[in-house]
């Protein structure tokens, strides 16, 4: 299980994050009606496009800009999986996290090939703060496995 571990955590993520964007932008026609209330204030679906990365960080309509971001999350991607590949003290948790943060980033590559920007559709408020931005199941995957390698890494170490 340990040496598919990232692979199927990274199908996993990739195919969970494209299913609930078609589920969500789609199948309930978010595209359309641009916001659901779920949850309010605590989830409300709204629609985005996301032509930057976080927080519409970078935001470029060029193809250039697009193209860019996703050399830069294929590399991103091939980095974390031979870092973690060529560890040897890389636990089950770190190749889960691995490939969490690798289909996360995959998942938001398929968006940018499809349709040449990033949906988003999660907005999450609480206890009387607003949030403004809003994101997607790839990255909620992207920052749970980095905590997870982050946390998991510093665990392997041991101490000189």
């Amino acid at each position: 299980m340990r040496k598919f571990a990232l692979y199927i955590a990274a199908l996993l993520a990739l195919i969970l994050d494209q299913a609930s964007k078609i589920g969500v932008v789609f199948g309930l026609d978010l595209v359309t009606r641009l916001r659901l209330d779920v949850l309010p204030p605590l989830l409300t679906f709204r629609y985005g496009e996301n032509r930057g990365i976080n927080f519409g960080l970078f935001d470029g309509d060029s193809d250039a800009s697009r193209w860019i971001l996703v050399a830069i999350s294929l590399a991103i991607s091939l980095a974390v999986l031979l870092w973690v590949r060529r560890s040897h003290s890389a636990s089950l948790a770190m190749q889960i996290c691995a490939g969490l943060v690798i289909g996360g980033a995959l998942g938001n590559v398929v968006d940018r090939l499809a349709y040449g920007y990033v949906l988003d559709f999660l907005n999450m408020s609480c206890c009387g703060f607003r949030n403004p931005f809003v994101f997607n199941v790839a990255d909620v995957f992207i920052f749970l496995g980095a905590a997870g390698l982050i946390l998991f890494e510093s665990r392997a170490k041991k101490p000189a």
